[in-house]
């Protein structure tokens, strides 16, 4: 613009005259014309403690003593600090896993249109609400298995896991008896007053049998909206990490040996798995710390 000539004076309009106009301070425009003449100086702050290289070594020693697989950056960033001592940002952490190829592939999720599930179902304390539901896996001797399990909506807690031939109305329960013998003591009438039990419309769960045993342990039946599988989605996130860290990574000959596994797996998620909304915490560690800390 300063460039422009004047229609009127035929001379340009200067820089002065536009700055003046434009009620703009010279100071800054000349300061960053000669910033963009400079060249660039690299990284600017402070230096780092370690560099890349020496930084994807510490990556690659955290990846290889983890007891999980396909841990993503955030887990890797969590523990470097609390393992390793390594304080850096997490968007370095992704850029030198993503530079190194050490980041699991994903699929892109596709754009959602509307939301159906609306408010949450996370719950300000443990035994507040828990989540069962089934999956399906393959031994190589007995051939299909049901998978039973239950979670804590407030810890995300395995609470209870359970394997057999035939997912019936019975085989459901194990997970949740597993639970209520656990973190509160005995199966007995109304032990477990005050506890919600969030599951789907499936035929195991809706029949007399499972809603009397549930009813006779003082639970509130809470089944999840009909074709909306966030209202359950706390087992279903679990579900998803039971079959990348375990289903999908080695065989199972029996039924028998898939269920020592998964109660096996409980323990060690129980334990040592990470989670972000719970400030990078495994479950345990969430259970211990409101245990620790007095009801209001």
């Amino acid at each position: 613009m300063s460039r422009r000539i004047s229609p009127s004076t035929h001379r340009p309009y200067g820089i002065a005259r536009v700055l003046r106009v434009w009620d703009l301070p010279r100071s800054t425009f000349y300061a960053q014309r000669d910033r963009r003449a400079q060249p660039a100086t690299g990284r600017r702050g402070r230096p780092p403690t370690l560099d890349d290289a020496a930084l994807l070594e510490q990556i690659r020693v955290v990846i290889a003593q983890s007891p999980f697989h396909g841990e993503g950056h955030r887990k890797i960033w969590a523990r470097l600090r609390t393992l390793k001592g390594v304080r850096t940002s997490m968007r370095r952490v992704l850029r030198v896993m993503r530079a190194a190829e050490l980041l699991a592939p994903a699929r892109r999720p596709e754009p959602v249109v509307e939301h159906p599930h609306e408010g949450t179902i996370i719950t300000d304390r443990p035994n507040v609400m828990w989540g069962t539901d089934a999956t399906a896996a393959v031994t190589i001797v007995e051939g299909p298995a049901t998978i039973f399990a239950a979670i804590d909506h407030c810890t995300a807690e395995c609470v209870g896991i359970h394997a057999a031939r035939h997912g019936d109305r019975f085989e459901a329960l194990e997970p949740v008896r597993q639970g209520v013998r656990d973190h509160f003591g005995v199966l007995g009438p109304a032990i477990a007053d005050g506890l919600a039990l969030r599951h789907d419309h499936g035929s195991v769960y809706l029949s007399s049998d499972f809603q009397a045993e549930i009813t006779f342990l003082g639970m509130t039946s809470s089944p999840a909206f009909v074709r909306q599988p966030e209202g359950n989605g706390c087992i279903e996130r679990f579900f998803r990490t039971l079959k990348e860290q375990l289903l999908w990574v080695r065989p199972f000959s029996t039924i028998e040996e898939l269920r020592q596994a998964l109660l096996a797996f409980k323990e060690t998620y129980n334990r040592e798995w990470l989670i972000a909304r719970l400030g990078y915490r495994s479950p345990a560690q969430v259970r211990e710390a409101f245990a620790l800390t007095p009801a209001a």
